[in-house]
């Protein structure tokens, strides 16, 4: 935030799905959207999009955020759980990808950086949970306790996903990612991008 930011700005951020009519307007390919319904009206979206992304329509720092849905159990509790931060809470279509920032100042970009999802390396010895809480202890550190990794649904079902839980043991130097979003305050870290950062992304961006 900025002086330079506007009342139209703040809105757009707190309002998801406004914000998805802005940038569809201005001609972006942007994931289906809408907002959670009823169990049947829930299914029909998973079923023509095969997985899915729950989010809260008002929220921030990953909250209530579950990504990569694929059955609808997953995205009932998904639903609940987003409805502790807003009780509007939206679907969208999954979509692979990285998740790069890109921060653009005067018409001109000034920043990219590509965050990744918390994780963690085995060491033949600990098992995940402690591993884990390891780990948030060094981005609480680092970042005067603005970040640190949830033990919540989320973890734990992106643990059982990769076939493992808090007390499986890794093989030393096996990696694992922990959460499926890269948010900062749930463990997430950045890698600087801005030197390589493609022309047509930065145009897009601009």
């Amino acid at each position: 935030l900025s002086d330079l930011t506007s009342a139209v700005s703040m809105t757009l951020c707190q309002d998801k799905s406004l914000t998805h009519k802005v940038l569809k307007n201005a001609g972006l390919q942007l994931p289906a959207q809408q907002l959670a319904g009823n169990v049947n009206d829930n299914l029909a979206f998973l079923e023509e999009h095969g997985a899915v992304v729950v989010k809260p329509l008002d929220g921030e720092q990953g909250q209530g955020v579950a990504v990569n849905l694929t059955c609808p159990e997953e995205i009932s509790q998904a639903v609940e759980n987003a409805r502790r931060f807003d009780s509007r809470v939206l679907l969208e279509s999954f979509h692979e990808g990285l998740d790069l920032r890109i921060v653009v100042i005067g018409f001109e970009v000034v920043a990219a950086a590509i965050r990744h999802p918390a994780q963690i390396i085995g060491d033949g010895q600990h098992a995940v949970g402690a591993l884990i809480e390891a780990q948030s202890r060094l981005r609480q550190a680092a970042t005067g306790c603005e970040s640190h990794i949830p033990l919540d649904d989320e973890t734990q079902r992106t643990l059982h996903a990769a076939g493992v839980d808090y007390d499986t043991v890794l093989p030393a130097g096996q990696h694992l990612a922990v959460r499926r979003t890269a948010n900062l305050h749930t463990g997430g870290c950045l890698e600087d991008v801005t030197e390589r950062l493609h022309p047509v992304l930065a145009d897009a961006a601009i």
